[in-house]
């Protein structure tokens, strides 16, 4: 069994047969090391049963956290497995409620290989003010994040919950889900939870920067040698795309349409002084005050 590792475990759907499924060691370490460490529980991302944390081993397989469970305390054969559909097919716990979500992104995005959704404290602030996550303030986010999306509420668990992150998926990596949380996703189960974590690191300096009078946002032309700079290291952005050269890169235009229908508002944090849609946004103002 050199290099491989199997998992004794038990399909609730067919009571008393056993299923031996064979999951690689490069495969299953990184959900292992995960489940294991503390360092969710310690940054409180992922308190009590929160949360939920899937693996794609194949085309129709996807590791996923059980139900009910805190995901600190974890073991290997805890973890469920289901099909695209969102079947059980083997496991002894029942598997997570929400893992239709983590199916959609998976069908959405070939790339995808592991998800993570939890409920930072910082983050879900912003989700549940349903407040824009600012930009062109620290350089790290721009690069890794970019334009992050606020997905529409709704009930969590069904498919019409999964179905929130449609618009959203395939331009980001990282998605607020509105009076929720976080979904992020990537190539591995480290990547897909490094975006949760960047993101709430920076919601948190954010709201601390608030409390010193406000930050200070970079020029749009320091922004757009970030964007250089993302191109040239392979990561994707939509406003390096021919859809989005014209935009305003400091305004949130990627998912500014989107707004709307989630109710979604800038109300804490001001716009760049240098942005176009500030300007448009003053002068609205100015005549509004002129006309009543």
């Amino acid at each position: 069994m050199t290099g491989r590792m199997f998992i004794r475990i038990f399909s609730p759907s067919l009571a008393a047969r056993t299923w031996l499924v064979s999951i690689s060691r490069k495969q299953i370490r990184p959900l292992r090391t995960l489940l294991k460490s503390r360092s969710q529980i310690s940054l409180a991302v992922c308190t009590g049963e929160d949360g939920n944390i899937s693996f794609r081993v194949s085309e129709n397989e996807v590791l996923c956290t059980p139900t009910m469970h805190c995901k600190g305390f974890l073991k290997p054969d805890d973890i469920a497995t289901v099909d695209m559909t969102g079947k059980q097919i083997a496991g002894r716990k029942p598997r997570s409620s929400e893992v239709m979500l983590h199916l959609e992104i998976y069908k959405q995005r070939a790339d995808v290989k592991s998800i993570c959704h939890c409920h930072p404290p910082h983050a879900t602030a912003f989700a549940v003010a349903r407040e824009p996550i600012p930009q062109c303030v620290l350089p790290e986010v721009e690069i890794f994040l970019g334009d992050v999306p606020i997905a529409k509420y709704e009930t969590p668990g069904g498919q019409a919950f999964a179905d929130t992150i449609l618009p959203f998926v395939s331009k980001s990596n990282v998605i607020l889900l509105a009076n929720h949380g976080v979904v992020s996703y990537g190539e591995s189960v480290e990547r897909a939870y490094w975006w949760t974590e960047v993101l709430d690191a920076y919601c948190r300096i954010l709201l601390l920067s608030r409390q010193l009078g406000g930050g200070k946002h970079v020029s749009e032309a320091k922004e757009r040698e970030l964007l250089a700079l993302k191109q040239e290291w392979g990561y994707a952005d939509p406003r390096n795309t021919e859809e989005f050269k014209n935009c305003d890169v400091c305004a949130n235009d990627v998912f500014r349409e989107s707004w709307k229908e989630a109710g979604v508002e800038r109300r804490a944090f001001d716009l760049p002084a240098h942005s176009n849609a500030a300007a448009n946004a003053d002068q609205e103002a100015l005549i509004q005050t002129i006309t009543e």
